[in-house]
């Protein structure tokens, strides 16, 4: 169940990097899967999603997350003199010679790829400015970087970068190739131009011709082995007869030897090699045959016991297929012997076993060539048979002679050889593949770390702003206190000119009654409620005309509008009225206009029995 479950995400996560090239034209299949589904996992655990397929349906919903993604897969994590030492090795031992080397006013072409936001780049052109001058510079040099991510392409056009990413570039260089451009630095606009950015695709788009320098620092080691073994072959094609290959100090080239030859393999700089042809020149021996002279007495029978006593198992076979010699050695392997001389060799189980020897007799006759058969495998040994055909001068042949030659020893030396050289190739590409982990494992960290700065960094901004509107609210916090301090106070002094305003009208004979334009009371003397029988808080808001009191008050309507049209004598009406108490009263009515820079604002009635 486990196992389907895996094989179900791989085959997700395959189809998710199939719809990334498709729809957007980013090729991830030759990438590490290792490192892949960390870093996609990480944009989905982001995301909170835990299924392939459902952010492949999020992507489809959501174009913006393809920037988010790409930015998390291509870490773009780099620096000006990125390993200084690399970069020294590299402008004493290729820069300098190769500007040596050539003409005066040569053009100069280098190549920068997976350039990120170009500060190796712009470490190139300062180096270069330094061997060069700043005129020569502009005029013979063209710096090509390029880079997939066109995110990164537009800030290293830019070429503006803050103070923190000079800090690795030398102080005297720093003055002499950057101007501050407000709180950043560019990098000099007349020296800008030798440097032209554009995106290329090193696995699938056609390389940059006629390279004297090409660097490629970190990336390869994204790629699996196959696409390695690919994208070198287009730097191989892109690099001049004498180029340099500059790399990462996590990359080496492991399989690529015909391809680059290391001259620095500490720092990863290697020289390119001229493509060697698959076919090699055909050699040719010239046979001669020897003069033979009068031969000694009793050759013949030294010959003979030669032949018997040779290490070597030998048999010798006519021209009509009839054995004709064997020797000791090839009766102890084969239990041919002398009394097999003289019958048919297809008679004999060697003919045929260990290996079907007739035809390959056959084919020496008829070509009149030694036959070679490697890896005879015999029993518990392994044989090299030579069938050769024997012939004086331009006669038909003889015969020929079976050669049978034991190689076991030279074979387990060369099985051992093989098998020790497969276990060191395959320690030696874990030990790498473990060094490039370790090496991507390290920037995805140190990726982690500026990321965590700039969360630091936006958390730090969001604590100071916190901090303002803080102190905004403490200052909002002190103008409403003093304003609540001086309300504070003009009640204070409201309520004592109220209390005022209550002792004169209360120690009056006559009650009081005040009223605005609209004739609603504002005021109601105690003298008033002891004549009507009403309480101020009864009356105080009600309309003066609709009180229902021993007062006619309908008729005091002309004397209150008098007063109110801004007449300043007071007006006087005397009325009958019945008390509180009941009784029949007679009650003089004084209203006069209640006045505000000029203008009436209400009434005052005066009423006194």
């Amino acid at each position: 169940m486990e196992r389907r479950v895996m094989d179900r995400a791989e085959r997700q996560f395959e189809e998710l990097l199939l719809y990334l090239k498709e729809a957007r034209g980013f090729d991830f299949t030759g990438y590490k899967r290792s490192s892949l589904v960390r870093r996609v996992g990480r944009r989905m655990a982001t995301l909170q999603i835990a299924d392939y397929a459902d952010y492949a349906d999020h992507l489809q919903v959501h174009p913006d997350e393809f920037t988010a993604l790409f930015n998390t897969i291509l870490i773009n994590v780099t620096s000006f003199f990125r390993d200084p030492e690399a970069w020294d090795s590299l402008r004493r031992t290729v820069l300098e010679p190769m500007v040596a080397s050539k003409a005066s006013g040569a053009p100069i072409r280098l190549w920068s790829a997976g350039c990120a936001s170009g500060e190796e780049a712009y470490t190139l052109a300062m180096l270069l400015g330094e061997v060069l001058g700043p005129d020569e510079l502009r005029q013979r040099v063209k710096i090509y970087a390029t880079d997939v991510d066109e995110e990164q392409l537009d800030e290293a056009r830019h070429a503006t970068y803050d103070a923190a990413a000079l800090k690795a570039v030398p102080p005297d260089l720093a003055a002499k190739y950057f101007e501050p451009a407000g709180q950043r630095y560019q990098f000099r606009p007349d020296l800008r131009r030798t440097v032209i950015f554009g995106r290329n695709d090193l696995v699938q788009d056609a390389p940059i011709s006629r390279i004297d320098v090409l660097t490629c620092r970190n990336t390869l080691m994204y790629f699996t082995p196959e696409t390695q073994a690919r994208v070198l072959g287009r730097f191989h094609f892109a690099l001049a007869d004498t180029g340099t290959l500059f790399l990462g100090r996590a990359e080496t080239l492991r399989h690529h030897s015909p391809l680059f030859l290391p001259t620095d393999v500490k720092h990863r700089i290697f020289r390119r090699l001229p493509r060697v042809g698959a076919g090699y020149p055909a050699t040719s021996m010239t046979w001669q045959n020897a003069v033979r002279g009068d031969e000694p007495v009793g050759v013949e029978q030294m010959r003979n016991a030669a032949l018997l006593a040779s290490p070597v198992a030998q048999i010798v076979v006519t021209a009509d297929g009839l054995v004709a010699l064997s020797n000791q050695q090839a009766e102890r392997l084969f239990g041919v012997s002398s009394r097999d001389v003289g019958r048919p060799f297809q008679d004999l189980d060697v003919s045929y076993r260990p290996v079907e020897l007739r035809t390959y007799i056959e084919q020496a006759l008829a070509e009149r060539r030694t036959v070679h058969l490697k890896d005879v495998r015999h029993h518990s040994t392994y044989l090299e048979v030579q069938v050769t055909p024997l012939q004086e001068g331009d006669a038909d042949p003889l015969g020929v002679a079976l050669v049978f030659q034991d190689v076991t020893a030279a074979r387990k030396l060369r099985d051992d050889l093989e098998t020790a050289n497969r276990e060191l190739e395959t320690a030696y590409e874990e030990l790498q593949s473990t060094n490039e982990e370790m090496e991507t494992t390290n920037e995805e960290l140190q990726s982690t770390v500026e990321e965590l700065e700039t969360t630091n960094e936006e958390l730090q901004s969001t604590n100071e702003e916190l901090e303002t509107t803080n102190e905004e609210l403490q200052s909002t916090n002190d103008e409403l206190q003093n304003a609540n301090e001086r309300l504070r106070r003009s009640s204070a002094e409201l309520d004592g000119a109220n209390a005022f305003l209550d002792a004169i009208l209360s120690h009056l004979r006559a009650g009081i009654v005040v009223v605005d334009q609209s004739l609603q009371i504002r005021a109601w003397s105690r003298q008033a409620e002891n004549l009507w029988g009403l309480r101020s808080d009864e009356a105080i808001g009600e309309h003066l005309l609709n009180l229902d009191i021993g007062l006619p008050v309908d008729r005091l309507r002309p004397l209150i509008r008098l007063a109110l049209s801004g007449e300043a004598e007071p007006g006087e009406i005397r009325l009958d009225a019945v008390n509180r108490r009941g009784r029949q009263i007679t009650v003089r009515v004084a209203c006069s206009p209640m006045l505000d820079e000029g203008a009436a604002i209400g009434a005052i009635l005066v009423m006194e029995e």
